[in-house]
């Protein structure tokens, strides 16, 4: 049966349900969000003299809620715009409604008596045939539809998102025991395809899988913390981007999600688990205990592993908890030998094993935490899945980690870990000796370009389902694709006669490696291929131009240095846009700077729908110079049709660049003019490259044609000098912007004007490049420039001076 989800209804209003009516909201769908009634007047409704009866009060707390999460921070919703796709009732006045939708998702309290209750007023009204899901993040499928409709158990199932669902990846797929496996399969590839996720499918067991490893790894964790003595700052320093797991490490994610939920979902599973042999892990240790206690739960209460101290002088301080008075003391910055050894090790696979296996007390943590968690993983197959790589996905995805369990242990070594786990007490299931015994020493391996993993039941290798149209750079390394590389790039067949460029340097800034990367990629495919791909699967696609080298040219004064290296970099981006062959590039997450301006010179953009991307060289005292700037004012001579107000036009693109506006989706991007019309969104960031590579295939294909430089760039010469000289101004006097921001700003005007000319003039790119060029050298040679430089290499944070 063929399914078209036009419109979906979400049950539900809460911190989940809006965030989930957004992302629906951000695909496109058209999304009914529903919520209760309230049960009284509040203050102002009733000084306005509003009865029950009114629609203001019958959807306050669906619309207090869906307001509360359109203002969020982070976005829930790629565009505001995209609001308007959401309308909003209540369950007494609208239920009915859903008749006409495609799909109905239940996300209201996880109590089994309020779901099944809903449930039976869903049943009146839903369409028989359309999709009805749950969103729990624990209650059986099998309690949830007892007593419903043979039709209603057929077409139900749970449908876990991770919070906030923009975000994180994961979506769990959970069956009921009458669910047609065609319903399955459609939430599957629904997921992975429409909504972005990375789409596992969970047995019904309690906390399914990503909750339990991960809560499992968290309160297991704290006892070995406590057993430590270790503290909260000293903990967060181990856990957070060191081993690829989230920014936010142990702690500081426990206050933002909240103590009480994670404590809930630990305190079930100790319930419901009677023969789960770590049961006893689940209890919670002391510096859980306490603070839950007293109802310290993180953000949410104003305090919990971290409280914000606000001090009379407006002085903000942050202060972490004490576990032996539980009291607030400032915040410590530990070091470890570890870290420091590992400073240098950009490779994060070669980073944990030096972690773990480093003699201090870092890594007495590291493989206390690591093989515990390790040894429980190996213990729940199959009781919570069949395939050990459902695991690593699902927490993976869930939780933020670049490597799940089963591919840390690869890393670490299978044989060596398994028998240093046995050694420490924290003996694996059998089946891994056995896969041992049986010659089999990895968990994954790749062959003849596609990843397997060990199938437990068969001892064989086998691919991992849903796998044939992602490109893995991993996967191609493994194979013996790389073609070429340096210390800062590497170039990869990709097949079908396309190649890709990856960068690998600290960020991915745009380096002298990078840049002779993007030179010998363009100059082999000119020679024989079809055409490039510039994409990695970094934490971003790039952070922009390395400002080391400038810092110590421009200290030095060494302006003819300067001069040759901006010149370089443009003439590289020029390239990219004068190929003879099509140049495809994927950024994703921060493209900032130069990797905003490499995108922006690239035939197509294929974005991912996560892109935060801009001209942010303001910041450093810049302005930008790699074309981007030149490359903003053709956009804006190219917008140009009759009856436009020039100015107010160019303004719009000054101002982007001025105020460093960076976008927060790639939605955003395309309304900032970042991109274009023609350009590509990717929800799934696994699909992004195989989606980059085939259209450089359908750009090829079609007779791609070398693109010519434009000569007739429209610049309005001293009348928009003028204007911004006046905005400049008022903004100076008016103390919004600094004397050294304005004399940026004027820098900026004066390259987006055409320098002075007395009319509107048609300007070559190379007039404009030429232009920005000089604008870019005159400014490093400002004091000021050199201390915003400073403070971003060596503070790690902008200067405002």
């Amino acid at each position: 049966m063929k399914r078209t989800i036009r419109k979906v209804a979400v049950l539900g209003s809460g911190v989940m349900g809006s965030r989930i009516a957004c992302h629906f909201a951000n695909i496109g769908v058209e999304v009914l969000l529903l919520d209760i009634v309230p049960f009284e007047l509040n203050e102002a409704e009733t000084k306005k003299g509003l009865t029950k009866e009114n629609p203001v009060v019958r959807n306050r707390i669906v619309n207090e809620a869906l307001a509360s999460t359109l203002k969020s921070n982070p976005s829930a919703i790629y565009d505001k715009a995209f609001a308007s796709r959401i309308s909003t009732g209540n369950f007494d006045d609208d239920l009915p409604k859903i008749k006409d939708y495609d799909w109905v998702i239940e996300v209201v309290v996880e109590r089994l008596d309020i779901k099944q209750q809903l449930f039976e007023k869903v049943e009146k009204y839903r369409t028989p045939g359309t999709l009805i899901t749950s969103n729990t993040s624990g209650i059986p499928m099998h309690m949830m539809c007892e007593g419903r409709s043979e039709d209603f158990q057929v077409n139900f199932a749970g449908t876990h998102f991770f919070n906030p669902p923009r975000y994180l990846r994961l979506l769990e797929i959970i069956p009921g025991p009458k669910t047609d496996p065609e319903i399955v399969d459609f939430l599957m590839d629904y997921g992975d395809k429409f909504l972005g996720k990375e789409t596992v499918l969970c047995k019904d067991t309690p906390a399914f899988i990503a909750n339990r490893i991960g809560v499992y790894s968290i309160i297991s964790a704290m006892h070995t913390i406590e057993k430590m003595g270790m503290g909260v700052s000293e903990v967060d320093k181990l856990t957070g981007t060191v081993i690829g797991r989230a920014k936010s490490a142990t702690f500081r994610t426990m206050d933002v999600v909240g103590l009480d939920t994670t404590v809930n979902v630990a305190n079930n599973l100790y319930k419901v688990l009677p023969h789960d042999e770590s049961r006893d892990k689940f209890k919670l240790p002391k510096i859980v205990e306490v603070l839950y206690n007293n109802k310290w739960f993180g953000d949410k209460t104003g305090q919990g592993y971290f409280k914000m101290i606000r001090h009379k002088d407006g002085r903000k301080e942050l202060k972490e908890i004490d576990f032996e008075t539980f009291e607030y003391k400032p915040a410590e910055k530990p070091k470890f030998k570890s870290l420091e050894a590992a400073k240098e090790v950009e490779d994060l696979k070669e980073r944990i094993k030096l972690l773990v296996n480093f003699d201090d007390k870092a890594g007495e943590f590291y493989r206390a935490t690591f093989y515990d968690s390790l040894r429980y993983c190996s213990f729940r197959i199959p009781e919570i899945a069949d395939e050990l790589y459902r695991i690593d996905q699902a927490v993976s995805a869930g939780f933020g980690w670049e490597l799940g369990p089963f591919e840390t242990w690869d890393v670490l070594g299978v044989k060596e870990t398994a028998e240093k786990m046995e050694a420490a007490g924290e003996k694996p299931a059998d089946w891994v000796f056995e896969m041992l015994e049986a010659g089999f020493e990895s968990f994954y391996k790749v062959k003849n370009g596609k990843k397997l993993y060990y199938d437990i039941p068969s001892k064989s290798y086998k691919e991992i389902p849903g796998t044939d149209d992602f490109i893995i750079l991993d996967t191609l390394k493994a194979a013996g694709k790389k073609v070429w590389g340096n210390a800062g790039a590497t170039i990869y067949d990709m097949g079908d006669d396309v190649i890709n460029l990856e960068f690998h340097t600290k960020m991915n800034s745009m380096g002298q490696e990078v840049v002779e990367g993007i030179n010998t990629a363009i100059t082999m495919a000119e020679k024989s291929y079809k055409g490039l791909v510039i994409g990695n699967e970094g934490a971003n696609f790039s952070a922009g131009a390395n400002l080391a080298m400038l810092f110590m040219f421009a200290g030095d004064q060494d302006f003819d240095e300067i001069n040759l290296m901006i010149a370089g970099f443009q003439n590289t981006m020029m390239r990219a846009r004068f190929s003879s062959v099509p140049v495809v590039v994927a950024p994703h997450n921060m493209a900032l700077g130069g990797g905003c301006e490499l995108s922006l010179h690239s035939d197509h953009i294929q974005a991912h729908a996560e892109l935060y991307m801009g001209l942010v060289e303001v910041g450093v005292g810049l302005i930008p110079a790699g074309g981007g700037t030149k490359e903003m004012t053709l956009r804006f001579s190219n917008s140009l049709i009759a009856g436009d107000v020039e100015m107010n036009q160019l303004q719009e693109y000054f101002m982007n660049i001025a105020t460093a506006k960076v976008a927060t989706s790639a939605n955003e991007a395309m309304n900032l003019n970042y991109l274009r019309p023609t350009d590509g969104i990717t929800l799934n960031r696994k699909r992004q490259l195989a989606e980059a590579k085939a259209k450089v295939i359908e750009l090829y294909d079609a007779g791609y044609t070398q693109p010519v430089q434009q000569k007739d760039i429209k610049v309005l010469g001293k009348s928009s000098l003028a204007l911004f000289e006046a905005g400049i101004t008022g903004m100076r006097y008016g103390a919004y912007i600094s004397e050294h921001d304005a004399k940026i700003a004027r820098k900026l005007a004066w390259v987006m004007s055409g320098g002075d000319l007395s009319a509107p003039t048609m300007v070559s790119e190379q007039y404009l490049l030429d232009l920005e060029r000089e604008a870019f050298l005159s400014l490093t040679g400002e004091q000021k420039t050199l201390e915003r430089i400073h403070s971003i290499l060596f503070k790690g944070k902008p200067l405002r001076n």
